[in-house]
C-alpha cells in the first residue's frame, strides 16, 4: 500500500514538473543505440538501392543541426549526403526554383538530408521579401504537386519541422554571442528572424497548411531541450523506413602477414613530425 502511495505521489509530481530529467548518461546510452541502428539502416539503404530524402526545417537555433551531426557522426557520408545550399547564385536565380535542388537528389542506396530546403522560399524568401507575393503563393500550390512526382518516382520523402519556444530561442541566441566558437552561427538572417518571430509564424503556418499532404506530411520536433529532439527525431526517422539488420556476421581480422617484413618504424625516423605539444 505505502509502496502504491509513492508511486502516485512520483506520478503527480511528473505531471506537475513535466518530463523526468533525461540523465547525461541516459541519453549517451540512447544516442549510442540509435546511432547502432543508423548504420542497420545504412547496409540496408545500400543493399535494397533504397533512395530516401530526409527534409529539415524550423525556427532558426531550433537544433536542426544538431540532429543532423548525430545522425551523420557513425555512419558512413557516401551514403548519408547532407546538403545545405547556400544562396543561390545570379545564374541560378535565373532557373526554375526546384532546379537546384534537383540536382542533389539521391541515387540508388543514398540518404539525403536536406539543412534547409526548398522551403526557403516559404519562409526567410517570404518574410524577407526575397520573392514576390505571386512567387510564394506559386510555391504554396506547387510544392504539393512537386513531391508528388517525387515519391511516385520512387523516393521516400520525410520532412520535419523544428519548432523552439520564443524564451529558448533567445537563450540560444545569447550564448552564441556570448561563445567565441558559436558565433559564426549567428548570420544576419538569425537576427531578422529573432526580430520578426510573428512573421516567421505566420509564413510556418502557411507552409504547413498548404504542404502537409497525406503524400508528404510535416512532422513536428518539440526542440526547446535539445537532447530529446535529438533521441525524439533519430527514432521517428528509423521508424519510417521499413528496413531490415543486414550487417551479417562479425567481422574477424584474421593473422596479419609477416610476408616481406621490415623496420618500418626506422623508415619513418627522418621524417617531419608534427611537434608533441600536448
Amino acid at each position: 500500500m505505502a509502496k502504491n502511495k509513492k508511486e502516485s505521489k512520483k506520478s503527480k509530481r511528473a505531471e506537475r514538473d513535466g518530463p523526468v530529467r533525461l540523465t547525461t548518461k541516459h541519453y549517451e546510452q540512447e544516442l549510442t543505440r540509435l546511432q547502432g541502428e543508423l548504420v542497420k539502416l545504412q547496409y540496408w539503404v545500400q543493399a535494397e538501392g533504397a533512395r530516401i530524402i530526409v527534409v529539415f526545417e524550423g525556427r532558426d537555433a531550433a537544433g536542426k543541426g544538431g540532429v543532423i551531426k548525430r545522425i551523420t557522426e557513425r555512419v558512413s557520408p557516401r551514403v548519408f549526403r547532407v546538403v545545405a545550399l547556400p544562396a543561390p547564385t545570379d545564374r541560378e536565380k535565373t532557373q526554375l526554383y526546384m532546379q537546384r535542388y534537383i540536382a542533389h537528389f539521391p541515387a540508388a542506396g543514398e540518404i539525403i538530408l536536406f539543412d534547409r530546403s526548398w522551403y526557403n522560399r516559404a519562409g526567410v524568401e517570404r518574410v524577407m521579401g526575397f520573392c514576390t507575393k505571386q512567387e510564394c503563393e506559386r510555391f504554396l500550390h506547387e510544392a504539393p504537386l512537386f513531391e508528388t512526382a517525387i515519391v511516385e518516382h520512387g523516393v521516400q520523402l520525410i520532412k520535419y519541422w523544428f519548432d523552439v519556444g520564443m524564451e529558448e530561442q533567445e537563450r540560444r541566441f545569447r550564448k552564441r554571442i556570448a561563445d567565441p566558437r558559436k558565433i559564426w552561427k549567428l548570420s544576419p538572417m538569425d537576427v531578422e528572424s529573432y526580430k520578426r518571430w510573428y512573421d516567421y509564424s505566420r509564413a510556418r503556418d502557411a507552409m504547413l497548411e498548404a504542404t502537409d499532404t497525406d503524400t508528404a506530411q510535416w512532422y513536428v520536433v518539440q526542440a526547446d531541450d535539445k537532447k530529446r529532439a535529438r533521441l525524439n527525431c533519430i527514432s521517428h526517422l528509423l521508424s519510417q523506413i521499413p528496413y531490415k539488420d543486414l550487417t551479417g556476421k562479425k567481422v574477424s581480422l584474421g593473422t596479419r602477414s609477416t610476408k616481406g617484413k621490415y623496420d618500418d618504424d626506422a623508415s619513418m625516423a627522418k621524417r617531419r613530425f608534427v611537434p608533441a605539444v600536448y
